[in-house]
């Protein structure tokens, strides 16, 4: 390893050179990033430049970064993996990979660079290849650069451009350009705007030799203009993951191309981007999706009398869909395109996403129920592209059911879901309804109803002195399947979570008044028993026996991607203490009502006394399933509030 060094003057101050990929004295002596002290690595300068060649007609993108570690935990932004892509015919290759690491040793800066020895390539899978190298003689402190360039034989697949990563940037620059034989869809994704951006046309960019020159000409070059396009984003915060999020990709900030048409020299244009009517003409056709949903299946053979013979349309549906859910198990499988048989899955009784769901949309509509499939992409998946069609971007499928003009969604991959119910992961705002006959169009997923909890407690005090009681609850959708969930596998681990949870509380008698794991909510009930905290003569009690949250999950500085809840939900709690003639009451939680903007969520404290009993009320809704980042900050003090009051509320009781 060979080591340079340069004398360095002064104290370390906070200057670092973000628009230059030189290291710096100043970027070398910093030590810290004031703007988020939380960062354990810092990006102060990127640029890429993505052009085709016209030496050896490949699409060529330089990189060039440079990074401060500022703490141990940014070790791993050292770690540089490089994906490079490959047909079988053709392949992507990375050239001129250089690498230092520069680090203050005293007075002086000590370069340590990175031997070719010491790059590794990992074939990932038959089509994709890891480039990968750790930059040597990594420390708190250190500054690291390096660049490369890749040559990719595949201008279809032009390289986007990720602004936003999970480290602050200080500058991030692209450029790109696009001979006019290219049209490409150019999306920008993300919250944080461009500090700067400039498209220009470039005449005759790109030249290649004519296969048929014309004889006596000057100049039998073909030639075409450039599309250039420079973009630059500063001051990046970190993209930090929280909860409410659906897939990050969906809000990092970017740059994305998929190309719609290529047109050659020679005039003939090919379409890569389809239309929808292509895609459903395609879909009805193909062998895992729309000659499964084509094929009958012996309703017959496999559903009860019972169901065949029952005349309300909508009670043979739901009938039809526990059947699924009960004969038949979710393999946990994704794959909406590969290997989906209804055959299969009849015989195997278990099957993917696709097998499960396809079966109960033909079961469906043997028994007569008007029924269409629906693609979506799940949340942990990210948005399917609506402007084009990107059918690579669904990973799921689940069915349509409409009953009397009514519509439902279904999904029987979940023996917990009640009728028209969703899994969580499809919450994921639309998908695509297919109708091979008139064409697909996009519907919005979302449940119609907010999911609720809602408990009711009374308490009084025994001859012991201690307060008795009871406490029903009942919760309704997401909330409901979340108890379900939690319940029925274990019935007693759920009651031992109960005092788990609530250690100064004695439960008995508990009870569950539910149907059973399909009902669409689950309702409780159980005794308790409470020694309350006496200080002197007065009696302090904390009326919340149940929390909805026991913390913030709101804990950013700043959220620069919406809040997505998945549904709108509410909560209340009441609570009625009967203090009889031997108890009066000293001090109530005061009253309040916090409302978010736009009247789209509110926080509501009451308490009261009626002759002898106390009694008090919260309540908690939110109005939206979705919040724009510009909630955030609102929605952080809401939350504060909630757990406040839950934490801190105290009756004061005196003993008469």
């Amino acid at each position: 390893m060979i080591a340079f060094t340069f004398s360095v003057l002064g104290f370390a101050q906070e200057n670092y050179v973000s628009e230059d990929f030189r290291v710096s004295l100043d970027d070398i002596k910093a030590s810290s990033f004031k703007k988020d002290t939380t960062a354990n690595a810092l990006v102060i300068y990127e640029y890429g430049n993505s052009y085709f060649d016209s030496n050896d007609y490949v699409l060529k993108t330089e990189v060039k970064r440079k990074i401060k570690i500022l703490k141990r935990e940014g070790f791993d932004n050292a770690t540089v993996t490089i994906h490079l892509y490959n047909n079988n015919t053709r392949k992507e290759k990375i050239d001129d990979i250089i690498a230092n690491t520069y680090n203050l040793n005293g007075e002086n800066v000590v370069t340590s660079n990175l031997y070719t020895s010491n790059i590794y390539r990992e074939e990932y899978d038959e089509n994709h290849t890891l480039v990968k190298f750790t930059l040597p003689n990594i420390k708190e402190g250190s500054v690291i650069a390096y660049s490369y360039i890749i040559s990719s034989p595949f201008m279809y697949n032009y390289n986007g451009w990720v602004f936003q990563e999970e480290i602050p940037k200080l500058y991030s620059e692209y450029r790109t350009s696009i001979p006019a034989n290219y049209d490409y869809n150019i999306k920008l994704v993300g919250n944080l705007p461009l500090t700067e951006t400039d498209i220009k046309l470039r005449p005759k960019c790109l030249s290649i030799p004519n296969p048929s020159p014309q004889p006596y000409s000057s100049n039998n070059d073909l030639t075409a203009d450039c599309s250039d396009a420079y973009y630059l984003m500063k001051d990046i915060p970190a993209f930090i993951d929280e909860d409410y999020l659906t897939a990050k990709k969906n809000y990092l900030s970017r740059v994305d191309y998929e190309l719609k048409t290529f047109k050659g020299f020679n005039g003939v244009v090919e379409n890569y981007t389809k239309t929808w009517k292509t895609v459903d003409d395609e879909l009805k056709a193909e062998p895992n999706v729309g000659r499964q949903l084509s094929r009958s299946v012996e309703a017959d053979k496999l559903l009860s009398s019972t169901i065949l013979n029952e005349p309300d349309a909508l009670k043979k549906a739901m009938a039809v869909y526990n059947y699924v859910q009960d004969n038949y198990t979710w393999n946990e499988e994704y794959r909406i395109f590969n290997d989906v048989s209804v055959k299969d899955i009849i015989k195997d009784k278990s099957g993917n996403v696709s097998e499960m769901n396809i079966l109960l949309h033909n079961l469906l509509e043997e028994v007569g129920v008007e029924v269409k499939p629906v693609l979506l992409s799940t949340r942990n998946n990210g948005f399917a592209t609506k402007i084009f069609p990107v059918i690579s971007e669904f990973n799921y499928l689940i069915v349509q059911a409409t009953i009397d003009t009514k519509t439902y969604l279904l999904d029987a991959t979940d023996s917990y879901l009640s009728f028209g119910e969703l899994p969580f992961r499809c919450l994921n705002s639309y998908g695509r309804l297919l109708d091979f006959k008139k064409g697909s169009e996009w519907i919005d997923i979302a449940p119609k109803e907010a999911s609720k909890i809602l408990y009711n407690a009374t308490i009084n005090f025994n001859e012991n002195n201690k307060l008795v009681g009871k406490i029903s609850g009942k919760s309704t959708g997401y909330h409901s399947l979340n108890f379900k969930k939690s319940y029925y596998p274990n019935k007693e681990a759920y009651v031992n979570g109960l005092e788990n949870n609530y250690p100064s509380i004695e439960i008995t008698h508990h009870e569950v008044i539910t149907e059973g794991k399909t009902s669409p909510d689950f309702s409780e009930s159980y005794n308790i028993v409470l020694d309350p905290e006496v200080i002197g003569d007065n009696i302090y009690l904390n009326p919340f026996f149940v929390k909805f949250f026991l913390e913030n999950p709101f804990k950013l500085q700043e959220r620069t991607y919406p809040i997505d809840f998945g549904y709108k939900d509410s909560y209340f709690y009441m609570i009625s203490i009967n203090l009889g003639d031997k108890y009066s009451v000293l001090e109530l939680p005061q009253d309040f009502i916090v409302a978010l903007p736009n009247n789209t969520g509110m926080v509501t404290l009451s308490s009261k006394t009626l002759g002898p009993t106390v009694n008090l009320t919260l309540r908690v809704d939110f109005k939206e399933a979705l919040y724009p980042s510009e909630f955030y900050p609102y929605l952080k003090e809401f939350m504060t509030k909630i757990v406040d009051i839950q934490k801190n509320a105290t009756i004061v009781i005196k003993k008469i």
